[in-house]
């Protein structure tokens, strides 16, 4: 992407971010012209629905579909051979005899895991009502991946705009008061906003265990969310600092949850840094392995019926682990690191910052003892996620 282009393309995606996040749909736009309105599904009602068709120039009937990842089809069990034919997402038309109200309620019970069971579904009234799925890219592709942005359920509500007044796409949409995107500046969002990480602000903040220490915010052009550095002792360029990655945690690191080990991890490797002479921790804005607070709150609700933590987030639509590491990259360079010893459990960590031109020398173990509460939780992180304990 042209650097004159990349707050123009930030801005874009987080516009139209907030335009989801407020329950109102937006204009996504294709290289070939094409354009269709997305609303996440996440709080649909009857009236927003009908609203979004009347808004397209369609009917009820005619092409509204709900868009969901592959991982929620897969867990579905819908789409078939289709789920493994090359598209990137999975695009679900429900046929039928349906109301607004109905094809609402149905709507959300495919998008939202913590709705009825679809078993249920099949036992219930409604047995004339077939769901078709096909593979899709695209637009469609770029729909889920701006409520992913938004921290909101990955599945959207898409449908083609065929209003006949829709030749310019961009002035209809100017006239109709919604927020145009461009596909492609959704699929370069993320390393867009890492490329423009700005340092913004810095203070020394004494921590107990390493009182000197010092915090360092980045936030990327458009203004979105910041990381943090956390500088502990002094830093030798000419030597490969010890590092720790570390993705924010609210229920671990504020409120002490006995569910995970962030808690045990952010202090311990305070402590770990500062005995090492200095390092720094980054903490990153990447809650529940960056599907957010509120979706990992429900992530914990499957848990409690029977999920491990990886599955959580893919009966949720994620994949299990949906972090990006290139902002610590960024970061690092910005500190003049290019080699770190990196204190993390997690073999990908070090796989991801290599690919990024940042050189592991060390991988150290990151271990602390487990209770009741998080014995499942650390034991599906070794089996099934690669983690070295």
């Amino acid at each position: 992407m042209p650097l004159s282009r990349e707050s123009t393309s930030l801005l874009s995606v987080e516009r139209g971010v907030f335009e989801l996040r407020r329950g109102r749909c937006i204009c996504v736009c294709a290289g070939d012209g094409t354009a269709s309105l997305v609303m996440a599904a996440e709080g649909l009602t009857p009236e927003s629905l009908s609203e979004l068709i009347k808004r397209a120039g369609g009917e009820l009937k005619a092409g509204i579909e709900l868009v969901i990842t592959r991982r929620r089809a897969i867990r579905l069990g819908v789409g078939g051979d289709a789920v493994g034919d090359g598209g990137t997402v999975m695009a679900l038309r429900i046929e039928g005899e349906l109301g607004p109200d109905q094809l609402c309620e149905r709507l959300l019970r495919f998008a939202d895991p913590m709705t009825e069971t679809l078993q249920q579904e099949q036992d219930g009234e409604r047995k004339d009502v077939n769901v078709r799925a096909v593979a899709r890219h695209g637009v469609e592709a770029a729909a889920v991946g701006l409520v992913k942005v938004a921290r909101l359920l990955p599945a959207a509500v898409v449908i083609k705009v065929k209003d006949e007044n829709a030749d310019d796409i961009a002035g209809w949409a100017a006239r109709n008061d919604l927020q145009r995107v461009d596909a492609g500046d959704v699929f370069q969002y993320e390393r867009t906003a890492a490329r423009t990480l700005m340092r913004v602000s810095d203070a020394r903040v004494p921590l107990e265990g390493a009182e000197n220490a010092q915090v360092i915010a980045y936030r990327p052009n458009d203004g979105g969310i910041e990381h943090l550095a956390i500088v502990i002792g002094t830093l030798d360029p000419d030597s490969p600092a010890l590092v720790r990655l570390h993705s924010e945690c609210f229920t671990g690191d504020l409120l002490g949850s006995l569910r995970c080990d962030c808690g045990d991890q952010l202090r311990g490797a305070v402590a770990s840094i500062a005995k090492n002479g200095g390092g720094v921790l980054l903490y990153l804005a990447q809650e529940g392995r960056g599907i957010g607070l509120v979706n990992k709150l429900r992530a914990y609700t499957l848990q409690d019926g029977g999920l491990d933590t990886l599955d959580a987030n893919e009966e949720l639509g994620f994949d299990a682990d949906e972090r990006v590491y290139l902002p610590a990259a960024y970061m690092l360079k910005d500190l003049g690191l290019s080699k770190v010893r990196l204190l993390t459990n997690n073999p990908d960590k070090v796989t991801a910052l290599a690919a990024f031109g940042i050189e592991v020398v060390e991988r150290v173990a990151h271990t602390f003892p487990s209770n009741r509460h998080n014995e499942k939780y650390l034991e599906a992180k070794k089996a099934k996620g690669g983690h070295l304990f």
